[in-house]
């Protein structure tokens, strides 16, 4: 018998509310099994054994697990079981927020795969429609691909989605952080009104990301694997070595990278504050500062614009912060490691709050500073990560498929007129990109566009309301809520959000 899902047969729906146990690689469906033998796998990592298991018994889940971890492996081998060749339309559709992690899922997959008659495409911007639109026509089942092609290939209905059965978000925190929220709401109005199986994987889940899940996932259990470790709650603790006459331009790194919704950044004193401030408003942040210095008014002032969501960085001092709350905070960045080890307790706790988790992220320079941050560590038994600090490359790399994948978005938006009125620019795109001397002209104009578009605050889920209450589908299918608590294993998110003092 084929395994159908839920929504497909209407008889079967599986709601065991216990946790379901590990399955070992031996356990595993002999179909699987022959999967795992041609990728050459030689036992399960801890998120598969875990995590296939919910899979198999089609329950939503959300899987929180570090890049390398092994996730990916955790959501294509249970695919593989529950596809069927024989119907020639796609009946899983994964999204990434990179060409690169699509191309890096589809390698895996065709490893799984291998000489049977399950079908995969990667689907992203940058190249010709050609192979993807034959691989539609051929009828890929497993289609790996970028919000906004995806959704391209929906409204020219080049792809259709009314046979699917699975949703997977691949690291659904960067997918966010790319800008990629308004694409996936209007990639929910062509799915199925049924209910189909949703998974999201996360490295953390700030209360952003939970919003995402209530809104697409139905009932999802909640699986955290971090580091081996089983809880909900987290805030993930990372370090980055940097040069102590280019701390400033190191900071702007790191922050366009993470691309914070919303982020504290503490420095040791009222001087450096302000300083920083000033740097972070003259690259385009949206940045403000709170110190002892300022006035009542100007205080209130500023946090004000904070709780409102009008702030995205708050720089400040520990004194002027202590006492702020802000539930939605997804980043706290330490300019520098605390003079007192204890004000880091301090400092990381503004974050990871309300169930959910969220990154403390300390920047190191010199030997007396690497010494504070490793005491830090050992003192309180906290596992903190250092990591390189992304290099220009690195940052030109995120910020230009960011700027693609904005101006993407606003090109499907234009009606038949603007797209008629931009043709006399053409000739004119043609030459500046020709031209090595007049790249500077393009290079201008994204750069404004890019200030405009992503320094002020992010299009993200209502993360604060979806908490409260149930969140409503626009495909029309019944969805869950964000919230609860651990229990160590995974479990149904309760909606109810409680503070962590």
């Amino acid at each position: 018998m084929k395994d159908m899902d839920a929504g497909e047969t209407g008889d079967r729906v599986v709601e065991p509310e216990d946790s379901l146990p590990e399955v070992t690689l031996e356990q595993l469906p002999e179909k699987l099994r022959e999967a795992v033998a041609r990728a050459g796998w030689d036992k399960l990592l801890p998120v598969q054994a875990k995590a296939i298991p919910y899979l198999l018994a089609h329950r939503d889940l959300m899987i929180q697990s570090r890049t390398g971890s092994g996730k990916t492996g955790a959501y294509l081998l249970p695919i593989m079981g529950r596809t069927d060749p024989e119907r020639s339309t796609c009946q899983t559709l994964v999204l990434v927020p990179t060409r690169e992690l699509a191309q890096q899922v589809t390698q895996e997959a065709r490893l799984l795969i291998g000489d049977t008659d399950v079908r995969t495409v990667a689907v992203y911007g940058g190249v010709g429609y050609g192979p993807q639109l034959d691989a539609f026509r051929k009828g890929a089942h497993l289609v790996i691909g970028t919000p906004g092609r995806i959704l391209d290939h929906l409204l020219k209905g080049s792809l259709k989605l009314e046979s699917l059965r699975i949703l997977v978000f691949d690291e659904a925190d960067r997918m966010l952080s790319m800008g990629f929220y308004p694409d996936m709401k209007r990639i929910q109005e062509h799915l199925p009104r049924r209910r189909i199986n949703g998974y999201m994987f996360s490295a953390t889940f700030p209360l952003h990301v939970m919003g995402l899940a209530g809104e697409f996932l139905h009932s999802p259990e909640t699986l955290s694997l971090s580091r081996d470790k089983v809880h909900v709650t987290e805030t993930e603790h990372t370090w980055h070595e940097v040069d102590p006459m280019k701390r400033d331009r190191a900071l702007v790194r790191v922050i366009e990278i993470e691309n914070p919704s919303l982020a504290i950044i503490f420095c040791n004193t009222k001087a450096d504050a302000h300083y920083l401030a000033i740097v972070l408003r003259r690259f385009g942040y949206d940045a403000d500062e709170l110190s002892s210095e300022l006035t009542q008014a100007s205080r209130e002032k500023v946090m004000t614009r904070l709780r409102k969501g009008e702030l995205r960085f708050l720089v400040a001092t520990d004194v002027a912060a202590r006492g702020i709350d802000i539930p939605n905070l997804s980043h706290v960045i330490l300019y520098q490691p605390p003079e007192d080890p204890e004000a880091y307790i301090h400092r990381a706790g503004r974050t990871g709050r309300v169930g959910a988790s969220g990154k403390a992220i300390t920047l190191v320079a010199g030997i007396d500073e690497t010494i504070s941050i490793k005491h830090i560590t050992k003192s309180f038994g906290i596992d903190m990560e250092k990591r390189d600090l992304p290099s220009h490359a690195d940052v030109a790399a995120v910020v230009s498929q960011r700027v693609t994948a904005l101006l993407e978005a606003r090109l499907r938006s234009r009606d038949k007129l603007q797209t008629e009125r931009m043709q006399r620019f053409l000739p004119l795109a043609r030459n500046l990109s020709e031209s090595e001397d007049e790249t500077a002209l393009i290079a201008m104009l994204l750069d404004d566009y890019y200030q405009q578009t992503l320094h002020g605050p992010l299009s993200l889920p209502p993360a604060a309301e979806t908490a409260k209450r149930p969140a409503r589908s626009d495909s029309g299918r019944g969805k869950g809520r964000p919230g609860g608590k651990s229990t160590g294993r995974p479990h149904r998110r309760s909606g109810k959000s409680r503070s962590r003092k």
